[in-house]
């Protein structure tokens, strides 16, 4: 939905800084009800891949997917947005070194009772747990990217890493990659696989 796309930008843009009137002015018009805060936009495709899987559309039921570009942003965001801010329900979804972050991000701005979901280290940890690393490799290759992920290997500092280690950072490791990877790790799972964290907060919508 176009109008939710230029919502979820002018509150970024008023984030940073910027007016905040365009976004008031979205949030009247449009059916906003809900804004889901996410670290990166990798945990956005992914959530989006969910979502479209399932027959859902988001933004047609009120909800924006909101990258914040880092967990630092949290409390910014949430005070834009929520209680204090527009008024919109908040939810989202956080890694568990970031949780105490949030925690306190999300009290500053009223927000305290609004519902997290959380990551045990991140949610490409999540994906490639319930996946399996075998299957995660499978689609490694599918995508193209088997002689970068066997060159990855070669690197010295991947010699005493665990697999699943070595896959989380493989896929941080190009530009654009976790995005194209949170929306394929996704679409091969089955329905029962997904992490909870994630089914949690797309079930909450």
């Amino acid at each position: 939905m176009v109008g939710m796309e230029a919502f979820r930008d002018a509150v970024t843009a008023w984030a940073a800084g910027g007016p905040g009137e365009p976004a008031r002015e979205l949030a009247a018009r449009l059916p906003v009800r809900t804004v889901v805060l996410l670290e990166g936009p990798s945990d956005a495709a992914a959530l989006d891949a969910l979502a479209a899987g399932r027959g859902r559309d988001l933004a047609a039921e009120g909800v924006c997917v909101l990258p914040m570009g880092g967990a630092m942003s949290i409390g910014r965001f949430a005070g834009l947005l929520g209680p204090h801010g527009l008024g919109l329900g908040l939810t989202g979804l956080c890694d568990e070194a970031e949780r105490h972050h949030y925690a306190r991000g999300l009290e500053r701005a009223g927000a305290a009772r609004q519902e997290f979901f959380v990551c045990a280290a991140d949610l490409e940890d999540e994906l490639i747990r319930a996946l399996g690393v075998a299957r995660v490799t499978e689609l490694v290759g599918a995508e193209g990217d088997l002689r970068a992920w066997r060159a990855f290997l070669r690197q010295p500092a991947q010699r005493d890493r665990a697999a699943p280690q070595q896959l989380r950072r493989f896929l941080g490791t190009k530009k654009g990659r976790k995005i194209h990877y949170g929306r394929v790790l996704v679409e091969a799972l089955a329905p029962d696989r997904v992490p909870a964290p994630l089914d949690g907060l797309l079930s909450s919508l």
